[in-house]
């Protein structure tokens, strides 16, 4: 049985560990979701890029990643087990008729998929707890359920409660000339569950990060914002450390 998780690098207890719940589009072969394979290679199946930026912040920068190994729509990670888009039926207008589970079906979905991995984040957390933790996502410039709204932000920065190490990035980011959404493409006040569980309720400082996905969508693109967000991690680090906040 395959782990529903990928560590790359080496966890260290004051380093800099890096989270993708998102990183895969892998459907196992034990589940027939009844959409077109077409849709896993867009958006709704998976954050487009951010497994290759995190391989290569590992690279770049010595960090260690913490990786989803199937699709958001199998089971979406950064959810609580209770809500109904953990295991969703629909995604940006399109319908998950493989999703049409009882609820032995979705029980057992997540003790497949969705327990496992949140045990063995916890338990390398407890074991290697880290001075910063970088959740990374990617978002689409445009929603097919909202085909007009245009996303023009390069990348945001989401968080719930602790907001310290957000400000810290924006400042960097922004200094940096890119366009940073505070809160945007959506805030983390709603949608925030893994960091929520992992570091908020732990008191590990995080920063929540959204790339906009056409400027990952190739090697180039990739490795820029790894460089970028390794730099940016550095310095929250730093400062943090400074200011007695971590």
């Amino acid at each position: 049985m395959n782990n529903p998780w990928n560590i790359l690098g080496v966890p260290m207890r004051g380093g800099i560990l890096v989270i993708c719940d998102h990183a895969s589009n892998h459907v196992p072969d034990e589940i027939d979701l009844g959409i077109s394979t077409d849709l896993l290679n867009q958006h709704i199946a998976y954050d487009i890029g951010v497994a290759e930026v995190a391989n290569y912040l590992v690279d770049l920068s010595g960090c260690a990643a913490f990786l989803a190994t199937h699709s958001r729509l199998v089971v979406d990670l950064n959810r609580y087990p209770g809500d109904a888009s953990a295991i969703p039926q629909e995604s940006d207008g399109f319908a998950v008729p493989g999703n049409m589970l009882d609820a032995a079906g979705r029980e057992k979905r997540l003790d497949r998929y969705f327990h496992p991995y949140h045990t063995q984040l916890q338990d390398l957390l407890r074991h290697h707890r880290p001075s910063l933790i970088l959740s990374v996502h990617s978002f689409t410039p445009r929603l097919e359920s909202q085909p007009h709204r245009h996303r023009p932000w390069e990348i945001g920065i989401l968080y719930n409660e602790y907001e310290t190490a957000s400000t810290l990035a924006i400042e960097r980011l922004e200094g940096e000339g890119l366009i940073v959404g505070d809160q945007l493409p959506y805030s983390g006040k709603h949608l925030n569950a893994t960091m929520n569980r992992h570091a908020e309720a732990n008191e590990i400082p995080y920063v929540g990060v959204e790339i906009r996905q056409d400027l990952v969508g190739d090697s180039a693109g990739q490795e820029r914002f790894a460089a970028i967000l390794g730099e940016m991690a550095q310095y929250v680090v730093e400062k943090l450390a400074s200011d007695g906040s971590n």
